[in-house]
């Protein structure tokens, strides 16, 4: 039988592996919703491959170390993603002007038309799903996601504000 969320007042004492259980069903669901995302760009690029791109939108024009620092890998791993990316045409490699023995990676105009696809094909499907939620635990929702992402050092998404609400 499959259950529906229940409230925290339901639960007087939440344990930490109520959270992290909960987390992790959430995250199942955001797993589909990326990998389903992943469809709309003609190319096969994978998970980690769209993740590299994300983070060189959120953090602009880095060197080598820097992404792998960010990507949790070591910089051969960075570079082999990298390697691969550049021959889609989705990121650009440029030798570093103040540091010629070091490289600077950013995102290409092709790369971010690659992340405004999917990330809008995400905006979509998430807001189909919060849309099915109660109403008024989507508040709290917000505030705790806010809250776990900066946690865990994530850049925020940037979008259009002046976009139509999708709820």
């Amino acid at each position: 039988m499959k259950s529906k969320g229940r409230s925290p007042d339901a639960d007087p004492i939440l344990r930490p592996d109520d959270f992290v259980n909960a987390l992790l069903v959430a995250s199942r669901v955001l797993v589909g919703v990326s990998a389903r995302s992943l469809t709309v760009v003609e190319d096969t690029i994978t998970l980690p491959q769209f993740r590299t791109l994300v983070i060189l939108e959120g953090h602009g024009e880095i060197n080598l170390n820097r992404l792998a620092e960010l990507l949790a890998v070591n910089s051969s791993t960075a570079m082999r993603m990298i390697d691969r990316l550049l021959i889609s045409n989705l990121v650009t490699r440029r030798e570093n002007p103040t540091n010629r023995r070091e490289v600077l990676l950013a995102l290409s105009g092709r790369g971010s038309t690659v992340v405004k696809k999917v990330t809008t094909r995400r905006r979509k499907d998430i807001a189909r799903i919060v849309q099915a939620m109660p109403e008024d635990q989507r508040s709290d929702l917000i505030a705790a996601l806010r809250s776990f992402a900066d946690a865990a050092d994530e850049p925020p998404v940037h979008f259009d504000e002046t976009a139509a609400p999708m709820w």
